[in-house]
């Protein structure tokens, strides 16, 4: 008697489309950084024309990153996203290095740092302790975690209302803020610095960490319907109304308040809303960060794992990390090990340290995607079904700033550099314990 065929494993499920796929890269773009990171910039390069400069500066090399996801992913559409592209251009030690600083620190850290930041501003309503603070950001990770869990669909969907609502916010800002904006003073005369030229590459390395998350919706290639043609699409559109959204909110800003006061400010957003609005703009701002860092968490969250199941594919000893849901078809290890991960670094602070010593190194692996970008074009086997516009000029423009802004940040603090330089090359004896086993294509994974 000829025994049953096996049955077949479970497999991702594609369910993201084209609206869900640019929600998700609007909406882990915009989260709390845009309220707070012009005054960073300000005080950087304290000129308004230079700070707008800056800000579209800072999009439109944004934009050519993702161009280049645009093309890897056209010809890689595998789930994992820039953990492949490195290991298909470059080398897999290089992408199990990227998946490693992601868990241990990048990705669960950017978790962590935005569910603080999301329970603290929660508290400006409900008073909480600072135990309390940490336990709401813990919860928020483990909720949002859950819903991803049960499907990629509803967690999609979830990411795609807080985005709307999100730009439904910011567009109300923009236009209150010009319509009652005009009957406030406005304050003529903008110093440029006569050091503006030497500033301007740092006002751009800090408006380029507010567009940071731009690269993560690669990370579903496996989830999304037609990802050749769909992921590349997100990318464009998705970075090209964050970049349009940013450059009219500084404007807002530095319409509203005297350039002094956007520079001195910690929460820029909340007293440009207070100056238009009043006693409770204030509140009213702080409501919107809640909601924007809650949607922010919302797609990075379930992003994450997409990668670290990718990498479980290739690995002997990490496989396990590569289970599918039966029913729910998600990679639910992978998303409890990343809840749990970074519910540690919130409960034990220990974040800070390790994301402020780490998150620099990603401009390390974005200059290596690029020039993997030249390394794949070269080979004949490399068909994508897009092509950048702007090659060579733009992949090789944004590789010389991802790689500037690692080595500023190795010359303006060499020790915390250097440190997190050795966690992530920690990495390395890793891989070698876990190195890769054959590929099996991810099309009998994936349907």
């Amino acid at each position: 008697m000829a025994s049953a065929a096996p049955s077949p494993s479970p497999a991702l499920q594609r369910a993201v489309r084209l609206p869900h796929a640019t929600a998700l890269v609007v909406g882990t773009i915009i989260g709390a950084s845009i309220f707070v990171q012009p005054s960073e910039i300000s005080r950087a390069l304290p000129s308004i024309p230079g700070l707008l400069a800056a800000w579209t500066v800072a999009g439109l090399l944004t934009i050519a990153g993702s161009l280049i996801c645009a093309e890897l992913s056209s010809a890689f559409p595998r789930t994992g996203g820039v953990y492949v592209f490195l290991s298909e251009t470059l080398s897999p030690a290089v992408g199990f290095l990227w998946a490693w600083a992601m868990f241990w620190t990048m990705h669960s850290g950017i978790i962590a740092a935005i569910a603080v930041v999301f329970g603290r501003y929660a508290a400006y309503f409900v008073p909480l302790s600072p135990a309390a603070q940490q336990a709401a950001a813990v919860a928020a990770i483990l909720v949002l975690s859950a819903i991803n869990y049960v499907g990629v669909r509803f967690g999609s969907r979830v990411q795609a209302g807080f985005t709307l609502g999100k730009l439904c916010a910011v567009a109300l800002i923009i236009l209150f803020g010009f319509v009652l904006g005009a009957q406030l003073p406005h304050f003529a005369g903008s110093r440029t610095p006569p050091d503006a030229l030497a500033q301007f590459p740092r006002a751009v390395a800090a408006g380029l960490f507010a567009f940071g998350g731009w690269h993560m919706v690669t990370y579903i290639g496996g989830e999304t319907v037609e990802a050749k043609r769909t992921i590349p699409r997100a990318l464009m559109l998705g970075t090209a109304i964050v970049t349009v959204c940013y450059v009219a909110l500084n404007t807002v800003y530095l319409y509203i308040l005297p350039l002094d006061r956007v520079m001195e400010s910690t929460r820029v957003a909340a007293d440009a809303a207070d100056a238009v609005l009043g006693y409770g703009g204030g509140a009213l701002m702080s409501a919107l960060v809640v909601f924007s860092t809650f949607g922010a968490l919302s797609g990075i969250v379930l992003l994450g794992p997409r990668v670290y199941f990718s990498m479980a594919g290739d690995s002997r000893a990490l496989g396990w990390l590569g289970a599918v849901h039966p029913r729910f078809q998600t990679p639910h290890r992978a998303i409890m090990a990343q809840a749990v991960w970074a519910s540690v670094l919130v409960a034990t602070g220990t974040y800070t340290a390790l994301f402020t010593r780490v998150v620099y190194t990603e401009w390390i692996f974005f200059a290596a995607m690029a020039v993997g970008l030249f390394v794949a074009r070269r080979r004949p086997d490399y068909k994508p079904t897009y092509r950048m516009p702007g090659y060579p000029v733009a992949p090789a423009l944004f590789a010389i700033v991802a790689a500037a802004i690692a080595i500023h940040q190795l010359v303006a603090d060499p020790v915390e550099a250097l440190i997190g330089l050795l966690l992530v090359a920690a990495g390395l004896p890793a891989y070698y314990l876990f190195r890769p086993r054959t590929r099996v294509q991810e099309d009998v994974a994936c349907r």
